[in-house]
């Protein structure tokens, strides 16, 4: 769904870097974290009221209602409860899901002329031209985040706030006696101190056993200076529309149009009603591992669901037909594109998991169901390619 934002404070800061290639190292990164924090200072908490957004109006879990640097419109009281790397020589206990595979120059058809939600800008379809580059494999999980963060002191927007957001059936019932406030146009979100990457329902959890889970709670900014420490970029809007359809035309999935092929899950979204039941058929409630689930033709994995995927470009509706080769989205604005939709969404309520669908959220912003992969004009020396094998059709 549409990717939930969290927090609620006011951030000038705006990050540019990442939309090309990005050479860093620690020492700079740490700088650029000392930078966040002092901007996040003594930030008020957000009035909010319910006329923006709505949730069930915009088919959607209210994932894009909660923005940081949005005063307005967030909250209500509630009466219940992104050359090469410079990080090669990093080390970890646990298996590298850092590979990334080379997508070859091509052109496809990125949008739709049979847009789901209008309002999103998922329309017009249009003839579209990418150059090569390379994408990351899996979703950057929270193992290598780890070794990004050892290397280099960062601390989360979310850590900096205090907060994050969290679907409320994830919150064990001690942690949410003390909320006393939830999204206005979605009241299952609620802010929960504490609740960070390390910690992704609140403080009384941790990720011990999902080190091969998706990073969460990450912001814009926060994929921007992973970004640059690994020494790559967040992909473009196109670029990752571009590695969903993995060479297929019209259709809404990385392998095609049926969600379920021969009756199996390929991807972690929500089954049951929404936000009540989730049955859990894909075999999980929450993120599933990033090497989890068949690899698309290009040899990426959960492309769609899973958790939303930040994107370089900044937000914008209306879609210009004539930009033909390699779009780099807007040249300013006050939100981000997001991809991918996230193991919240359904079609029911919230059919975002499909190539075509598009959400978005203020850079500043952090969720339970929010992370990101990486692109990079060249291939980093650290990363090992992983080989694409051609799929069958019955495999797809």
């Amino acid at each position: 769904m549409a990717a939930l934002t969290a927090g609620f404070s006011a951030r000038l800061v705006l990050v540019f870097f990442c939309l090309f290639t990005i050479h860093g190292n620690a020492s700079e990164v740490k700088q650029h974290a000392e930078d966040i924090g002092e901007a996040q200072k003594n930030k008020e908490v957000a009035k909010c009221t319910d006329d923006e957004h709505k949730g069930q109006e915009n088919g959607g879990c209210g994932c894009n209602d909660i923005n940081r640097n949005k005063p307005d419109d967030i909250l209500y009281v509630r009466h219940s409860s992104e050359k090469e790397t410079s990080n090669s020589k990093a080390g970890s206990p646990y298996v590298r899901t850092n590979q990334m595979v080379y997508i070859e120059k091509g052109e496809f058809v990125m949008g739709t002329d049979k847009p789901h939600f209008e309002a999103d800008g998922e329309g017009p379809a249009r003839r579209i031209i990418i150059n090569a580059y390379y994408m990351d494999v899996h979703e950057v999980s929270n193992a290598e985040f780890e070794l990004f963060v050892n290397d280099t002191g960062y601390k989360t927007e979310a850590e900096t706030f205090g907060d994050s957001f969290v679907l409320d059936a994830m919150i064990s019932e001690e942690i949410k006696k003390d909320i006393t406030q939830a999204v206005a146009a979605a009241p299952w979100w609620l802010p929960v101190k504490k609740a960070d990457w390390r910690h992704p329902e609140g403080p009384d959890t941790d990720i011990r056993k999902r080190m091969d889970h998706p990073v969460i709670h990450v912001s814009w900014n926060d994929a921007i200076a992973f970004c640059k420490w690994a020494g790559k970029r967040l992909p473009t809007e196109a670029e990752w529309e571009y590695a969903c359809r993995s060479g297929l035309e019209n259709r809404l999935y990385p392998w095609g149009n049926n969600l379920t092929p021969h009756g199996k899950h390929r991807i972690n979204v929500w089954q049951g009603k929404f936000p009540e039941e989730n049955t859990k058929e894909d075999g999980y409630a929450g993120t599933a591992p990033v090497t989890h689930y068949p690899a698309s033709k290009y040899g990426l994995k959960n492309m769609a669901g899973n958790v939303w995927e930040w994107t370089a470009d900044w937000w914008e509706v209306k879609n210009d037909p004539n930009i033909g080769e390699n779009p780099q989205g807007p040249l300013s604005g006050s939100d981000k594109v997001k991809k991918g939709g996230s193991f919240m969404c359904t079609k029911e309520y919230c059919w975002r998991y499909r190539c075509a669908a598009r959400s978005q959220n203020t850079p500043d912003s952090s969720a339970v169901n929010l992370g990101f992969r990486c692109a990079s004009n060249l291939r980093p020396h650290s990363i090992t390619d992983t080989p694409v094998t051609p799929r069958s059709k019955n495999e797809l």
